[in-house]
């Protein structure tokens, strides 16, 4: 049976994916680093992965605040704002210098520093994640939903602007993307004063 990924849409359930991530792995910084910048570029783990030290820091280690790629899957340009990451990705640098992890890739693998981690090793850890935390909808797709999901929540719904930061081609792709099914749909409904 095929795993069904969905956004985290409670803040709560969030702050704990997010703590488990940091605190029971030993490479927790890097693991809650690549969520977070999935999270805030809405990138498919695949090109997060795929980013070296240098899409993202400039020469003087600094954050750059946009970095620029080609989607892997869809072929089509991409520019990322890194600024909501800044933060994250500072403290993370710090912990690849703690850690002595030279690497041009920005997400290293521990065993093999000269080569980034793998999609499977990530879908591992979200589904350890999910074990801890007795979640079955956590995959390597959570973060891209989730930050997708938060845009859309608190752009007041804003689907063209969720559907450009996705690269996606139509509405209800993205509407089926962020988990918006009938329910969630007449949830939004209830709130509405119609008059």
């Amino acid at each position: 049976m095929e795993q069904k990924v969905l956004p985290i849409k409670d803040s709560n359930v969030l702050a704990k994916v997010q703590q488990c991530l940091q605190e029971d792995f030993k490479a927790g910084v890097r693991n809650y680093t690549i969520f977070q910048v999935g999270k805030a570029t809405l990138l498919r783990v695949s090109d997060i992965l795929r980013l070296k030290r240098a899409d993202v820091f400039d020469e003087q280690s600094n954050v750059r605040q946009n970095t620029y790629l080609h989607d892997r899957k869809t072929g089509k340009a991409n520019r990322l704002y890194l600024k909501p990451v800044v933060g994250d990705l500072l403290a993370y640098q710090n912990w690849l210098q703690q850690e002595n992890l030279a690497s041009p890739w920005l997400f290293p693998s521990l065993q093999h520093p000269e080569k980034h981690i793998t999609e499977k090793q990530f879908y591992k850890i979200m589904r350890k994640v999910g074990d801890l935390l007795d979640l079955d909808y956590l995959g390597t797709h959570t973060m891209r939903k989730t930050g997708a999901y938060r845009v859309y929540m608190q752009s007041n719904y804003n689907i063209g602007l969720v559907m450009h930061l996705l690269n996606h081609s139509s509405e209800a792709m993205t509407l089926a993307y962020l988990g918006l099914d009938q329910a969630s749909t007449e949830e939004m409904l209830d709130n509405i004063d119609f008059g």
